[in-house]
């Protein structure tokens, strides 16, 4: 790598030395990333097809695995609670306001359905793994978070997962943005990959 890269450079660089200090090999690291893709698409498509429990599935395995790496894996479990219940409580906030309508929820339709909380759950996976770069670099997490929070049900809309209200780009930029903070926050403290 070039001793004077731009920006990109620099954020591999701190991707590289976080993957150093927490003696992971980088190839866990690629996999954390795609398992995440594919949990996504799997809850998404899931939910699009009338399959809601798919991502029960798809994520507990990703979960099993996650942990059977993780030292110590009640720590990384504690986190992963933590950051399942600050997603449900924002998806049951935003479904309250009726700035979102989910579809094929696997139960009540007043109630956050079974594979966003599945989705929160993979997506906390990434936090001491893939996502770890985020870390002490608050305003790239804000901006990551409200730009790619949105985006992601944006596509889940495109493919029939859910129906976004007026004004809900806003909202979840807001609420992703800050949550993306929290999340590179919170994950330093309850890390099982230290």
């Amino acid at each position: 790598m070039a001793k004077n890269g731009g920006s990109v450079i620099t954020n591999l660089r701190g991707l590289e030395l976080e993957i150093v200090k927490a003696n992971m090999p980088q190839y866990f690291v690629i996999l954390n990333f795609v398992l995440f893709q594919i949990t996504w698409f799997a809850c998404v498509l899931g939910s699009a097809r009338g399959y809601p429990w798919l991502s029960i599935i798809v994520v507990g395995l990703s979960l099993i695995w996650h942990l059977s790496q993780a030292k110590p894996k009640f720590i990384e479990a504690k986190w992963c609670l933590i950051a399942l219940a600050i997603g449900a409580i924002f998806d049951q906030f935003i479904l309250s306001l009726g700035i979102i309508q989910y579809h094929n929820n696997g139960w009540s339709e007043s109630i956050v359905p079974i594979w966003i909380l599945a989705l929160w759950l993979a997506f906390a996976l990434t936090f001491n793994v893939s996502m770890r770069w985020l870390r002490g670099k608050y305003l790239i997490a804000l901006v990551f978070g409200a730009i790619g929070g949105p985006l992601a049900y944006i596509a889940a809309q495109k493919l029939g997962a859910v129906t976004l209200g007026e004004h809900s780009l806003i909202i979840l930029g807001i609420g992703w943005g800050l949550i993306t903070v929290a999340f590179s926050q919170i994950s330093t403290k309850f890390d099982g990959f230290k």
